[in-house]
């Protein structure tokens, strides 16, 4: 391939693990001798990727609380990283997408006022979920992108319900693993201690920052009639609201009387923990009610963690019940918490399971075969 990419990616390391999808891309593309080199914000660490040239164009972008230093953090940023790779004989931009604003609009047009390619991968499809005011805005937006790259099918008719013109723009390349990039620990003792979580008890993880969409008070609902049946069952709740108030949610807590089985950690979750978080739990549950790919079940998987999701699309994906993992009717209480009194009851299946997840994590979302995907991808331009 004589093409040489760039990939942009200013959230880098801010606030996720979404870095270490970036340098799964890069050691995926590298391994199919792809040209590639990235600019990201000064926080993400250089992965030290033989062959691919790391810059921290993007700078502090996240260290001002507001916007409008970010925008122009965001805009010497852009304007460095496409002008450095350009004349560098980059002609391919490939950026990764979380929203549309006019700072992206700006980024695009400027790669297309100086002849460049432009591919984007779509994480988050909620971004097309505007008001109808917004969605020519979108629409037009997403015509000055040659490739569209979305992780499944239901995203990929998601984008083509709202934006019918786009459809052969749009390509599946799936979410990765995350097993080069993490320290799985095997000493669940030694996590409970760090975390100071009794050793004594089943632990059920809730894990990710908090949103609406995510069904926590779902999980919440249901557990009553969990601890009625497991009273040494407790659930573990380890991320940080975003844009809600976890007062709807205390609101549950104490009105189906649950504190004594629930462990709050409702905190930005350090990266440096994380494998602790995983390591110490029992099951994973994501009782998401809307999804279009899950991050967190990717990492679940990847720590050799069991898991329990909603039977969303998405997630039907991955997910295949009591074999991959354990599947529940999605928003249903009743379900969810039957779902678990049978897991919780035969506790010898969650190793099983765990097994086969991993299996699959790692032999069939592996970064060599999306490194080879994505080549493709460029390939048609």
């Amino acid at each position: 391939m004589n093409k040489r990419v760039a990939i942009i990616a200013p959230l880098g390391a801010h606030g996720s693990a979404h870095h270490f999808y970036l340098f799964g891309q890069l050691h995926g593309l590298k391994k199919h001798k792809v040209d590639v080199r990235i600019y990201t914000n000064s926080k993400t660490k250089d992965p030290e990727i033989d062959g691919v040239n790391f810059y921290q164009f993007f700078g502090d972008l996240f260290s001002s609380r507001f916007r409008f230093i970010k925008g122009i953090k965001y805009l010497i940023g852009i304007m460095k990283s496409v002008f450095h790779a350009r004349f560098s004989g980059v002609k391919l931009f490939h950026f990764h997408i979380f929203y549309v604003n006019i700072l992206v609009v700006f980024s695009f047009l400027l790669i297309r006022l100086l002849f460049g390619k432009i591919v984007v991968t779509i994480h988050d499809v909620n971004s097309f979920e505007k008001d109808r005011d917004a969605y020519s805005f979108i629409r037009w937006t997403y015509k000055l992108v040659d490739i569209i790259l979305t992780h499944n099918n239901f995203s990929r008719e998601e984008i083509i319900n709202i934006a019918p013109s786009l459809k052969d723009r749009i390509q599946i390349i799936p979410h990765g693993n995350y097993t080069p990039f993490i320290n799985i620990l095997k000493d669940k003792k030694r996590s409970r201690d760090y975390l100071d979580l009794p050793s004594d008890k089943t632990i059920l993880l809730f894990f990710g920052m908090i949103k609406k969409v995510k069904g926590l008070e779902v999980l919440l609902q249901s557990f009553r009639r969990v601890i009625d049946k497991n009273p040494d069952t407790v659930l573990l709740i380890a991320g940080k609201p975003w844009k809600s108030d976890f007062a709807i949610y205390q609101q549950i807590i104490d009105q189906e009387n649950l504190a004594q089985n629930i462990i709050l950690h409702t905190k930005f979750i350090q990266h440096s923990d994380v494998q602790h978080y995983y390591c110490a739990s029992d099951l994973v549950v994501l009782p998401y009610k809307k999804i279009y790919q899950s991050g967190v079940l990717m990492m679940a998987l990847s720590y050799l963690r069991p898991v329990l999701v909603s039977d969303l699309p998405p997630l039907q994906n991955i997910v295949i019940d009591n074999e991959t993992g354990f599947l529940f009717k999605s928003e249903d209480t009743y379900d969810l918490a039957e779902k678990l009194n049978f897991i919780l009851s035969d506790k010898q299946s969650l190793d099983r399971v765990r097994i086969n997840g991993a299996r699959l994590v790692n032999e069939k979302y592996g970064w060599d075969e999306i490194g080879r995907l994505t080549k493709n991808a460029y390939e048609t331009l």
